[in-house]
């Protein structure tokens, strides 16, 4: 699941930032659009696809919604690095990298 998430698609890169910035402070849609500096409406679909494949879960609703990694994602972050690795996206950090 974690390659056709962020190995095999184009948001990838996206999606493995919005992870990395999660794992060091959960934040809501808007923290996370202004963190990354990313399109509000993107940050929000790839939000969606990560809580649908249960790599983020929520607390709270509407616009004070924070998201937060499953406690799976944190068992296995070693295996994201490594897709990252094998995809060629060692250089994505949780950064406002613009990508």
């Amino acid at each position: 699941m974690l390659w056709w998430l962020i190995g095999g698609s184009r948001g990838g890169r996206n999606r493995l930032r919005i992870i990395r910035a999660l794992d060091d402070m959960p934040m809501n849609a808007n923290q996370l659009s202004n963190e990354l500096d990313l399109d509000y409406k993107t940050t929000q679909h790839h939000l969606e696809l990560l809580v649908e494949n249960n790599v983020l879960m929520t607390m709270g609703d509407n616009y004070g919604k924070t998201y937060f990694l499953t406690d799976r994602m944190e068992a296995n972050l070693d295996v994201l690095n490594e897709v990252a690795r094998k995809a060629n996206l060692t250089d994505v950090s949780a950064g406002g990298d613009g990508a």
